[in-house]
């Protein structure tokens, strides 16, 4: 049902206003290849059989959601199935840290008085850690799939160590919420100019 309306959308958008729209599908939780495949096997059906009932030529990818440290583990896997990944750093943080977003905030002060931690890494990417998941399945998922398209899906995409982070590590793009645009764009631009890169 979803696909079918992402489709339809998408080609309607192009019959009515002329943009060429390149969906994006994203499965989410993957954590096993096999997993990717079956559902991504569904997606693509439903697709194509949307654009043979509407004569159209429409592309779109199929990408995947890395925010379980196994699908970070299995990455050159999972990018035999997947165009893109996009990770889910809220996500990958509470699996790696194994501790629960809702509940950290009742005991990270006491992380934070002991010098323990600096920062709450669901606020500020851990990039010891979870940056390490990231990075290594980046890696792998372009040993793979060369032109896999890269991102980040989180609050993390708005705050300027991660942005950072991101563009060292070779991201495509970061997502956050629409009040975090503006230190993004900043956070990016300075990046940039810290780093080039092409």
């Amino acid at each position: 049902m979803q696909t079918r309306a992402i489709i339809e959308a998408a080609i309607n958008v192009k019959a009515e206003c002329g943009y060429d729209i390149v969906p994006e599908i994203m499965i989410p939780l993957t954590c096993e290849f096999k997993e990717l495949k079956y559902v991504s096997g569904i997606v693509k059906a439903t697709a194509e059989k949307v654009k043979e009932e509407r004569g159209s030529d429409l592309k779109y990818l199929v990408g995947t959601m890395i925010e379980i440290p196994r699908a970070a583990l299995t990455a050159d896997e999972i990018a035999k199935e997947a165009e893109f990944f996009s990770f889910g750093t809220n996500d990958l943080t509470q699996m790696t840290f194994g501790f629960s977003r809702d509940d950290a905030g009742s005991f990270l002060p006491s992380y934070y008085e002991k010098q323990i931690f600096d920062n709450d890494p669901f606020e500020r990417l851990d990039q010891v850690g979870v940056g390490k998941l990231v990075d290594m399945a980046c890696k792998l998922g372009r040993a793979t799939r060369p032109d896999i398209h890269l991102g980040i899906c989180g609050e993390h995409g708005g705050e300027p160590s991660s942005v950072e982070f991101c563009h060292r590590t070779g991201l495509d793009y970061v997502s956050c919420s629409p009040y975090r645009v503006p230190i993004a764009r900043m956070a990016a631009a300075q990046a940039q100019i810290k780093t080039p890169r092409e």
